[in-house]
């Protein structure tokens, strides 16, 4: 892998490599990046990634190559601008933290603030004693943290800032200071948000490079979309009236407020899910008179001058003004390119919003990623179905043979004159190679995946009956150690109770405590099972013997009301394609992937996987796509080989 990255950079190639868990993947890219001229930029997706390469790897390969180059290398964190204490916002922030607290994104709670008795101000009377002797300003270095109504008082989003050059504290601007390290530094960590921000905004945030190293690749387009994404809400709109106060005419403040009331009233009585029809006319009228009320009050305004008595405050208004707007006309353009939706609270917040998101990202990444710089996506599931092909279009690299749907539903290549086999991964497309370099681990020797074919195929949510018997027959056999992922909060619940109720093992379920509390607790009983939903197919690491049981109730194809999925899918069926092959199938084999990834996490690991979903057996068309797209264990749909396998495990 390091010697490709290497070849890569002189050709001037950009690559893809698979690389899978215990490759040692992050000092295979961080080695050949400090023999490049220049920063050389490393994106990740999680907290826990970019603190593992600051914390970790940069230092020991430092300490390591330091007598071979005669000098220490070094490296800087790049964070969004939020994350670093601002000065400007630290002045005024015991008068300000009443309003912000009532008018930002954090609900009110005005009795919160009680003077310096309450919680909150003896939370920002530390972080006024930790911004006199903090040398960095950053969030992540403040022990213990405050919680992020204190905090909101004392940053400064992007949006809100005015510029070093008008602001009185530029010279001592924390945030600042990181980018001036992040230019001098020859490694800097950075993260996808960030990384899509920078694109965005026609990269006038991280320094200049000469090679991209993207780790967890597979999430980058999500994130791209997410920091594409907009939204209107009712209380938005008050918030930005009451933030522009003074700074607006009276009338301009009624009819931001009336815009604020018809888009209730719109928001009400539309159903939830994605508008496939336009705005409802209710709707539309209602940000219509949004889009006139923020032109209005913006020229109010007007521009932000050196001399304004106070600009911090003044850009805020403006910021949260232009947002409304620009949103508006988005949502009135109806583009073909966009997709529209009414997003509704189920956890009885009341929240109601008008969401609108980009259809595609590949052409944004196509035209904004890979001019002027090498970049290497790398992850551990790159390959979908044997083949890089599905991933590499999500990243806006052209793909020369398209998928296509074939007769039986699965996602299969066109035919081309010296095209490869559908088993056979493409080495390149124009302008990029690929690589998977494998894994350390031996999955047909160390796991077992086991799919309970025998099942009925799974109808409405919940856990059904069988899977359930299926599910207190595995963790019966083993004694625990088992990780549960489930579809739907509801499933993991049934599970829980289940368990709870046949059995005197501790289970844990997500959303009963904090989720770094029972990941910990998991890992240190060996008789416990954590049972939960989406964030635990990902975000959970327990090598050894206390997982040595994963179960997935179902296949995690994405459900018809997400509408960002259910749109992409329509627009391919209307291109006629099949939506479900190009879409539904590549999202669930990446979450799948993802999933029985939680298994084996080092050379001594073993386990079985088990799938409760009949279809990834008896699906002959995606079902053989998706165990494709997984680690090779040892294949059975047998329930007494998967028992009989648990039961020995058991027995240590």
């Amino acid at each position: 892998m390091a010697s490709a990255i290497d070849k890569a950079v002189r050709d001037r190639e950009h690559l893809l490599v698979q690389a899978g868990t215990g490759t040692g993947k992050s000092l295979a890219y961080l080695t050949p990046s400090l023999l490049v001229d220049g920063p050389v930029v490393v994106s990740t997706a999680t907290l826990a990634l970019q603190n593992q390469l600051v914390e970790h790897d940069l230092p020991r390969l430092a300490d390591a190559v330091e007598p071979v180059l005669g000098r220490r290398p070094t490296f800087a964190v790049l964070k969004g601008r939020h994350h670093y204490l601002c000065l400007a916002k630290m002045e005024h922030a015991d008068e300000e933290a009443p309003t912000d607290t009532l008018f930002d994104d954090a609900p009110p709670r005005a009795t919160q603030w009680l003077g310096e008795a309450g919680k909150l101000g003896k939370q920002i009377q530390r972080l006024h004693a930790w911004s006199e002797k903090t040398t960095t300003g950053d969030r992540d270095e403040l022990d213990p943290g405050v919680d992020d109504t204190a905090w909101r008082q004392v940053s400064m989003p992007a949006r809100d800032c005015v510029g070093a050059a008008k602001c009185p504290y530029g010279a001592e601007c924390f945030a600042e200071a990181s980018r001036a390290r992040a230019r001098e530094a020859d490694i800097v960590v950075t993260n996808h948000s960030l990384l899509a921000v920078d694109m965005l905004a026609d990269r006038h945030i991280v320094p200049p490079h000469k090679l991209l190293i993207i780790d967890e690749a597979h999430e980058l387009a999500d994130r791209v979309s997410s920091a594409a994404q907009a939204e209107l809400t009712p209380d938005a709109i008050e918030r930005s009236a009451r933030r522009a106060g003074k700074l607006i005419p009276q009338a301009a403040t009624d009819a931001l407020a009336e815009a604020a009331d018809a888009l209730t009233v719109g928001l009400a009585d539309a159903p939830a899910g994605r508008l496939t029809s336009g705005l409802p006319e209710p709707i539309r009228q209602a940000v219509t008179l949004l889009e006139m009320a923020a032109r209005s009050a913006l020229s109010a305004i007007g521009e932000i001058k050196s001399d304004d008595p106070d600009p911090v405050r003044k850009q805020q208004a403006k910021a949260a003004l232009d947002d409304l707007f620009e949103t508006a006309q988005r949502l009135l353009e109806e583009s073909d390119f966009d997709v529209a939706w009414v997003e509704k609270s189920d956890m009885g917040s009341g929240r109601r919003a008008l969401v609108v998101a980009p259809l595609s990202v590949a052409g944004t990444l196509s035209q904004g990623l890979y001019a002027d710089r090498t970049v290497v996506a790398t992850s551990a599931t790159l390959t979908l179905g044997g083949r890089f092909d599905t991933v590499a279009r999500s990243l806006g690299l052209p793909v020369a043979a398209p998928a296509v749907p074939s007769a039986r539903g699965a996602v299969a290549e066109t035919a081309a004159p010296g095209a490869l086999t559908a088993d056979a991964p493409p080495a390149s497309g124009d302008g990029w190679t690929s690589l998977d370099v494998g894994s350390p681990f031996d999955y047909p020797k160390q796991g077992i995946l086991y799919v309970a074919a025998h099942l009925p195929r799974p109808a409405a949510s919940g856990l059904p009956a069988g899977a359930g018997e299926e599910l207190v027959k595995l963790v019966e056999a083993l004694g625990g150690r088992t990780l549960g992922l489930f579809s739907s909060r509801r499933a993991a619940t049934q599970a829980a109770e289940l368990l709870r109720a046949r059995t005197d093992l501790p289970i844990l379920l997500q959303g009963e405590e904090a989720l770094p509390l029972l990941v910990r607790k998991f890992r240190e009983d060996r008789a416990s099972c954590l049972f939960g939903v989406m964030s635990l197919w990902q975000g959970v690491d327990v090598p050894g013997d206390a997982c040595q049981l994963v179960v997935i109730d179902r296949l995690p194809f994405p459900r018809p009301d997400e509408p960002l999925a259910a749109a992409r899918s329509a627009a391919v069926d209307a291109a006629g394609g099949s939506g479900f092959a190009a879409v539904s199938v590549p999202i669930a084999a990446i979450r799948l992937a993802q999933g029985v990834g939680r298994l084996i996490r080092s050379t001594g690991d073993k386990g079985v996987v088990a799938v409760l979903d009949s279809r990834l057996e008896t699906a002959r068309g995606y079902g053989a796509f998706l165990r494709r797209s997984l680690p090779p264990f040892w294949y059975t749909t047998r329930t007494d080989v998967a028992i009989g396998a648990l039961q020995r495990l058991a027995k240590g």
